[in-house]
């Protein structure tokens, strides 16, 4: 295909060889790829240190399909984002987004995906550090359902049969979704009270909610993921998110 330019932005970063970088981009058109950066770590690189997660640009790269890892020609910088990397939470918050995208976007075209996951890093960015925690997990709810991971929250996995917003019901996150009253008895799962199924509805939207049991949504979204998303390998970006949350 020779030279192309796609919009991206920078999930990971890390040196190859002593003058050299290997990003990984999520760009608009191609989905997921890796790109060497030539002379990325020199002194005076014409990218200036621009190369760093979360940075937002339009990426001019060499790319010929069926290559794992493409050449970077050059980088545009639209944002850089550089405040997530100086507040713990902000940046592991951001850090599970871009894992949770690495671990499960392909080489094809998702532009919706894209533009969730830049809306995410940019709400993250700008979201006050009181509702900061509610933030991370709007945003990954909602990046999930992008991912074609969407918890079922409105009927009744067993049945069928549509929940009412005042019933009590069961989350089986092995199930991926809830069960009414009548067919929880006989079925694995956890209480999900009418109030907590709707702050997960709301975080779904990207909605801020109240959270008043901030480690038992942890403990679902954990739980979730092992089952749906990573396929029970551990995610090491929400591990350190929640060192974060808990020294902060």
């Amino acid at each position: 295909m020779g030279l192309i330019s796609l919009d991206s932005v920078i999930l990971q970063s890390f040196a190859y060889s002593e003058t050299s970088k290997i990003l990984r981009l999520l760009t608009r058109t191609h989905g997921v790829r890796s790109v060497i950066a030539k002379g990325a770590l020199r002194p005076r690189s014409r990218y200036g240190g621009i190369l760093e997660p979360f940075t937002d640009g339009v990426a001019t790269l060499h790319l010929k399909e069926g290559r794992d890892l493409q050449t970077l020609s050059g980088f545009e910088l639209r944002r850089s984002r550089q405040g997530l990397g100086r507040h713990l939470v902000r940046f592991g918050g951001a850090s599970l987004l871009g894992e949770l995208v690495l671990r499960t976007a392909s080489e094809e075209a998702h532009p919706e995906l894209f533009d969730a996951f830049r809306r995410g890093l940019d709400a993250l960015d700008r979201a006050a550090d009181a509702e900061l925690e509610s933030a991370v997990l709007a945003e990954a709810w909602h990046l999930i359902g992008h991912l074609g991971f969407a918890p079922a929250l409105d009927a009744c996995l067993a049945c069928g049969r549509a929940v009412e917003p005042e019933e009590a019901t069961t989350f089986d996150h092995a199930a991926g979704g809830i069960r009414c009253p009548e067919c929880a008895p006989s079925a694995p799962g956890r209480p999900l009270p009418p109030h907590a199924r709707e702050a997960l509805v709301r975080l779904g939207r990207r909605e801020r909610v109240p959270l008043e049991r901030t480690a038992a949504h942890w403990q679902l979204l954990r739980r979730f993921l092992a089952h749906h998303v990573i396929e029970g390998r551990e995610l090491r970006s929400l591990a350190f998110l929640e060192a974060a949350l808990t020294a902060a």
